[in-house]
């Protein structure tokens, strides 16, 4: 019995780490001797970085940056040992929970800190990045994270701005003469798991800044300033983005990347982490794969990890279990799982759900009785 566990976290419970060992233990009280290969998982969001380098030989680096508040912090990335690639999570240095629910205001926050760890990787010799950019707490479209790599943003009279989504409305040029000329060689791979555009009613403003502290007034000046931000880009520069999927990322940092950086694309952040892993290779004599998530639902097969991992399965022939708090009713003949558990037993409030050593004893004693049904069918 060779298992592979490929789950993501239980989002506010439990982490890919803890599940994949409270799994491995319900595996092991059936089958003593299997062996177990624990794939630790993340979209490209918050908890990326860790996930990854426990899955890689490498290095994590803590450097001084500034938070979307401009205030100094410490935050991490990572350096793969081949000592050109590095992995960067945008929520290290500009995430949501970086900023007190009372200072949220994307017209302020600025991605300058992601940048600032972009460049200390830079001239550490990486030339590859892996970028993850969900769980911001920006509006900016990237720009900050731009000037931390020596872009500078003018206004009308060729002043400099400043910093956040509110610079938006005023830029009018670009000065290129101070940017990075190492960033020339370097080749980014950023993972976007959403296909919002710019601006617009599917547009990053909309759908996102009101949980990043926007009222509604804050909403529509963002959005008219990306609008703006674009057609200064089509027009001066021949940068036509607004419209791609995708590039509503991150309050738009996704189409300021595509615009800026050369040898740049956006991918779905789990195909960028499996790749990253060499999951492929890991899935070769597997026996099983057991994935998913804290509530498996239609969003879960749409680019998510379930899906990614669902994929990778299919392809190598080996059968896919998965696992999760809670499962829609849509998917109980999901085509791309083989089998979906939920983990409850009983009827239960959500925050009894959600307590951590109520979780273990679940997912340890559900995944032991599904390794009973299947020691029992082998014996026949």
């Amino acid at each position: 019995m060779n298992v592979v566990i490929a789950i993501d976290s239980f989002k506010g419970c439990a982490s890919s780490q803890e599940l994949s060992g409270w799994i491995e233990e319900g595996i092991k009280n059936v089958y003593v001797e299997a062996e177990v290969t624990p794939c630790f998982i993340a979209d490209g969001g918050e908890g990326m970085l860790h996930a990854l380098m426990q899955n890689r030989d490498g290095k994590i680096i803590t450097c001084n940056v500034h938070n979307p508040l401009m205030q100094p912090i410490e935050a991490q990335y990572g350096i793969l040992s081949d000592g050109m690639t590095a992995v960067i999570e945008m929520a290290q240095a500009s995430g949501l929970p970086l900023v007190p629910k009372e200072q949220r205001n994307p017209l302020k926050t600025t991605t300058y800190g992601v940048g600032e760890l972009i460049k200390d990787a830079l001239l550490r010799g990486c030339r590859k990045f892996i970028v993850g950019i969900g769980g911001s707490a920006t509006n900016d479209a990237g720009l900050g994270m731009l000037q931390a790599l020596g872009y500078r943003f003018l206004d009308k009279n060729g002043d400099v701005l400043g910093y956040g989504g509110e610079i938006l409305e005023k830029v009018e040029k670009v000065d290129f003469s101070g940017v990075e000329p190492l960033l020339e060689q370097c080749e980014f791979s950023v993972a976007c798991d959403v296909d919002n555009v710019m601006y617009g009613a599917k547009g990053c403003v909309h759908v996102y800044a009101p949980q990043k502290g926007a009222d509604a007034l804050m909403v529509e000046r963002l959005d008219a300033g990306m609008v703006h931000f674009c057609e200064v880009l089509e027009r001066s520069y021949g940068k036509s983005i607004a419209h791609v999927a995708g590039s509503g990322a991150a309050g738009g940092m996704g189409g300021g990347i595509l615009a800026f950086l050369k040898n740049a694309s956006l991918r779905s952040g789990i195909e960028i982490i499996l790749d990253a892993m060499h999951f492929d290779e890991t899935l070769k004599g597997a026996t099983l794969v057991i994935t998913g998530e804290g509530r498996i639902d239609t969003q879960s097969l749409m680019g998510k990890v379930l899906s990614g991992v669902s994929k990778r399965a299919r392809r190598a022939g080996v059968p896919l279990i998965a696992l999760g708090g809670g499962i829609a009713d849509d998917l109980e003949m999901c085509e791309e799982i083989d089998a979906l558990f939920s983990i409850m037993r009983y009827p239960i409030h959500l925050e009894e759900a959600m307590e951590k050593e109520r979780t273990k004893q679940l997912v340890t004693k559900s995944t032991t009785e599904i390794f009973r049904l299947i020691r029992a069918i082998l014996r026949k």
